[in-house]
């Protein structure tokens, strides 16, 4: 239920997305030059890795949030520098990470953590953290939230 009033919610949410787009950029740029892949390259990457290694790419698309010609075109590219592999099933494709694709989203992770910390745990307390994780979990949909 929200206790924020006219105004205040135009501004909460301003704030959010300032704060947001801050860190993001922050850390995006420490992890994509620590990496040498391209942001979007790094968000399959991250996407196959925790999907076990491999996803069919309507799937892919969609936990993403892409277009499917979007993530095909960058696919074809990333199967051209051997980070993942492509195979035609019978009703669709199937999308497989490579050994350079998981030395690469390996070698990254530690990055991740830190700039993450850096920019976004270092600045909160412990408890804040917790706050911060239970309130987006919230506002996630199917984790607690609508």
């Amino acid at each position: 239920m929200s206790t924020v009033g006219g105004g205040e919610a135009t501004e909460l949410w301003l704030r959010w997305k300032r704060a947001y787009e801050t860190v993001r950029a922050n850390v995006v740029a420490e992890t994509t030059a620590a990496s040498g892949v391209s942001e979007a390259e790094l968000s399959v990457l991250v996407a196959l890795h925790e999907s076990g290694g491999s996803l069919r790419q309507n799937a892919l698309a969609a936990a993403l949030g892409w277009d499917r010609t979007r993530l095909s075109h960058l696919l074809t590219r990333m199967v051209n520098r051997g980070y993942v592999a492509r195979a035609k099933l019978q009703n669709g494709v199937e999308v497989t990470l490579c050994p350079e694709g998981r030395h690469v989203i390996d070698a990254t992770l530690p990055t991740l953590e830190t700039a993450t910390r850096r920019h976004m745990l270092d600045r909160l307390g412990p408890d804040d953290a917790k706050t911060l994780k239970a309130l987006v979990d919230r506002l996630l949909p199917g984790e607690g939230g609508n």
